[in-house]
């Protein structure tokens, strides 16, 4: 079987991402990251920033951030709602939000040119292979100043997502009188130890329906391994986390958070 990039199909996923988060994860880590953003004192560089679902609260919070995304379209939205950030109190120019399209692997700013770097939302997922994850992170630690943040979160049951085929996962309306259906199945491939969630987005508005379909691939890895990786990039780990309101971490958490500091 190819090797499956796990950047592939976000550009495609781009027009229901919001609409599909706002059903599940919502903004509940938010305050987490503005929390971690604020403490950075500096600029931050967001991973993975999409649609603009961390990025444009944590600029409202005055966070000085750049994000990155390698989805064209992912970006274009974000970068559409970023045009109504209000000026500063007291101010008359606009915040700013510098989007980048760059690839996560290969970071194109300076060394030590951000005081954290977050990467919310399992972004580091995508990353297919252990050759993906050593190159992001080597990058990360390049561009994070010594004793900068790194924080990252992982979604810890992919693996053992059950296979099931063209299951109604949810439907609803959408923006302009349109109701959207969505069918997933799973497949997990053992081998290369990925879950392939093939997606289609039904689309109907009035008596015109179109199918949008595509595929994304996420790998997880244990906490334990993760912590070695950072450790092997020049990481020292700060705290593990099992919730966003910094409840400990168990194998059982839904969500595993991970904040570490580059070494001095």
């Amino acid at each position: 079987m190819a090797r499956r990039e796990g950047w592939k199909g976000w550009d495609a996923y781009a027009p229901f991402y919001d609409w599909e988060n706002a059903r599940t994860l919502g903004r509940k880590d938010v305050p987490f990251w503005t929390q971690i953003a604020k403490l950075a004192r500096g600029r931050v560089l967001e991973l993975g920033c999409g649609t603009g679902r961390v990025s444009l609260p944590l600029a409202r919070a005055g966070v000085k951030l750049v994000g990155v995304d390698r989805s064209e379209q992912m970006l274009a939205r974000a970068a559409r709602r970023a045009r109504s950030l209000k000026p500063p109190a007291g101010k008359s120019r606009r915040r700013r939000l510098p989007l980048l399209r760059a690839d996560i692997r290969a970071l194109p700013f300076a060394d030590a040119a951000f005081s954290a770097v977050i990467a919310p939302y399992g972004i580091l997922q995508s990353l297919t292979s252990d050759r993906d994850l050593k190159a992001t992170l080597d990058a990360v630690a390049r561009v994070v100043k010594p004793g900068g943040i790194f924080g990252l979160d992982l979604v810890p049951d992919v693996p053992n997502w059950k296979e099931y085929s063209q299951r109604i996962q949810m439907r609803g309306k959408a923006a302009r009188g349109t109701h959207l259906t969505l069918l997933e199945s799973v497949r997990q491939d053992r081998r290369q130890k990925l879950t392939v969630f093939e997606q289609t987005y039904v689309e109907r508005r009035g008596k015109a329906i179109t199918e949008h379909r595509f595929d994304l691939t996420f790998r997880t890895l244990p906490i334990t391994v993760m912590r070695r990786r950072l450790e092997k990039a020049g990481f020292d780990i700060d705290l593990v986390l099992g919730d966003y309101q910094g409840g400990p971490w168990d194998e059982r958490a839904d969500v595993w958070i991970i904040l570490a500091r580059r070494r001095l």
